[in-house]
């Protein structure tokens, strides 16, 4: 089966509402996907670093008991593991406020084996920060080389804001390597001072990539690809009991959605057809769906071992007709 191979931040979550403390999840933008992707069956893993502290020790036991190999996860017996506090608004979204003691980042890790079509998500201020971009850099351009598939979620928070000039040349540098690129509006919004999404496609995007989500909430999702495709795809109606993770699950479900109906870099080089793209934005938006009816921060194990005989299926049928 293809890799997801996953490269972020850990982090665990401590969750509010009405100011009480609720739960306690471990977390990170690129982790949460490929905590789902795990649940679901797909060959996951996950590249990182935490503290030798009890935080650190319970993110890898989770990871393995949700069979994410933990194998690249970096441990520093002299740092203390990174925590959130996460505030639930009237809608539900989350308001953070973080807790991060690392004496410095360093980002050391083993290579792991990329194959063909293979697919490499990352995303957040971690794939752009300039202290370990020497070593982002270079594992996403071996992962390019590999011919494996780039997925970018460039995930910018407000709190960076400052920043985008600083950082403008590490995100463009991912734009030109990225095989799809998503987006929210507020991302868009902080980084480029723009709302509409093709403005944003014209303007950023398109010159580097061609397969491009731009998420807004509650909106319709819009969707550019190559060879003209240009769509929206309305959000499904969810009872919203947190909206922590929804993004992260939604490129899960897009990654999950990119195996399931056997898309490669060859065909996203090529154009993929637009009934292919209609399947994986649905996978996409059942993984989102999924995670906002809970306070976790990855879908929960019904729907994870539902979606894995979905899977079984299809690369069971997928075999059978390449014979």
């Amino acid at each position: 089966m293809r890799k997801v191979i996953g490269i972020g931040e850990t982090i665990l979550d401590i969750i509010f509402k009405d100011e009480q403390p609720i739960g306690a999840v471990p977390g990170g933008s690129m982790f949460n996907g490929l905590i789902s992707l795990g649940r679901a069956g797909l060959n996951a893993s996950f590249i990182s670093e935490t503290g030798d502290d009890r935080v650190g020790k319970r993110i890898i036991s989770f990871m393995e008991q949700n069979h994410v190999d933990a194998s690249n996860i970096s441990v520093y017996p002299e740092a203390k593991s990174p925590v959130s506090l996460a505030f639930l608004n009237e809608n539900n979204d989350a308001e953070y406020i973080f807790y991060k003691d690392h004496p410095h980042d360093r980002l050391e890790f083993v290579t792991p084996d990329i194959n063909t079509n293979d697919i490499v998500m990352f995303g957040s201020f971690y794939a752009i920060n300039p202290v370990i971009r020497p070593q982002m850099l270079a594992f996403l351009e071996y992962a390019h080389q590999k011919g494996a598939i780039l997925y970018y979620d460039v995930n910018y928070r407000a709190s960076h804001k400052n920043e985008v000039v600083k950082v403008t040349a590490n995100i463009l540098e991912n734009f030109e390597l990225a095989d799809i690129i998503r987006g929210s509006s507020e991302d868009f919004e902080v980084m480029f001072n723009k709302k509409d999404a093709d403005s944003v496609y014209r303007a950023q995007i398109d010159f580097y990539c061609k397969n491009f989500i731009y998420t807004q909430g509650g909106e319709p999702i819009e969707f550019r690809a190559k060879g003209g495709i240009a769509k929206q795809y309305a959000v499904p109606d969810t009872k919203t009991v947190s909206t922590i993770g929804a993004g992260d699950n939604f490129n899960a479900g897009f990654v999950y959605g990119l195996i399931k109906y056997g898309v490669t870099r060859d065909m996203l080089d090529e154009g993929v057809a637009e009934d292919v793209w209609d399947a994986v934005i649905c996978e996409a938006n059942q993984f989102a769906a999924n995670v906002c009816a809970s306070i976790n921060n990855s879908v929960d194990q019904d729907f994870a071992q539902q979606k894995q005989q979905e899977l079984e299926v299809a690369l069971k049928d997928m075999e059978e007709n390449n014979q």
